[in-house]
């Protein structure tokens, strides 16, 4: 055995002394590992091909999406629920390659220093993500999130929007002349019903052309395009994420009534 190993280790060393050898060995294992890696999302049928419920983001929820970005929401919240049972539990459905498809760059990501949010889209009222963003603890007490309260003042920048679009377009994404002439009318329209919401909810006014807007419509997109699991595994799902939900809520200290209905804290709170 010994012997053996005194010799595996002379030829290797033998390999070290020719360098060109060793480096197009070397750049082959790597070529052959990347091949492994990419073949099969190339080999399997439809796995890029967008889902018929999935449309390239808005004006408005690409405003968001960039805020989300420029935020570092990201480094914090994957957006990709793994294939396991515990995760579906907890975050739904997981993660299709097709609803991802004109994601430019995605944001799947890896780190979890909070939740999950693929499938955030519709969980929460708009005020609860204008509340949320301005101080997380009036929604979530046991939050660590830093509070972005600046998206409340600070005005969107609609008027970029048509370069943006016509910059991805020609990345694939399948904006029309249309769409794109009409960008800031129609990110503002959606803006407009936003806030409108928001102001029914009880939140505050005059929000429509602030940043926390855009970002609540981007959130409010994520996941709700998917077309959907078998119904059998959707309603075993349904039923172990409201047996989670009741137990969370029993460990979970009570509300006030004003972070029920996602309303500022009082000062004495913070």
């Amino acid at each position: 055995m010994f012997n053996r190993l005194i010799r595996a280790n002379g030829r290797h060393r033998r390999l070290e002394g020719w360098p060109l050898v060793f480096t197009i060995l070397t750049t082959g294992a790597i070529l052959v590992g990347t091949v492994v890696e990419f073949a099969p999302v190339f080999l399997v049928g439809g796995a890029t091909e967008p889902l018929a419920t999935v449309h390239p983001p808005t004006p408005l929820e690409l405003a968001g999406r960039d805020l989300y970005i420029r935020e570092g929401c990201n480094n914090c919240h994957s957006q990709m629920v793994r294939p396991f049972r515990q995760e579906e539990i907890r975050y739904g459905p997981y993660t299709r390659a097709a609803e991802t498809v004109y994601e430019t760059p995605h944001l799947w990501g890896s780190k979890r220093t909070g939740p999950d949010l693929m499938r955030v889209g519709g969980k929460y009222p708009h005020l609860w993500h204008v509340r949320h963003m301005e101080n997380p603890r009036s929604t979530s007490p046991a939050s660590i999130m830093p509070p972005y309260p600046h998206m409340l003042t600070r005005e969107t920048d609609f008027e970029s929007l048509p370069g943006k679009m016509r910059g991805l377009r020609r990345l694939g994404l399948p904006y029309t002349d249309a769409e794109i002439e009409n960008a800031v009318a129609l990110a503002q329209a959606q803006a407009d019903s936003i806030a409108a919401d928001v102001v029914a909810q009880g939140g505050p006014d005059r929000l429509a052309r602030k940043e926390i807007i855009a970002l609540t419509a981007y959130l409010q997109r994520l996941g709700t395009e998917f077309d959907g699991s078998p119904a059998e595994e959707d309603r075993e799902l349904h039923e172990e994420q409201e047996a989670i939900e009741v137990l969370t809520d029993a460990a979970t200290p009570e509300a006030t009534p004003a972070q029920a209905s996602g309303a500022a804290p009082s000062p004495r709170a913070n």
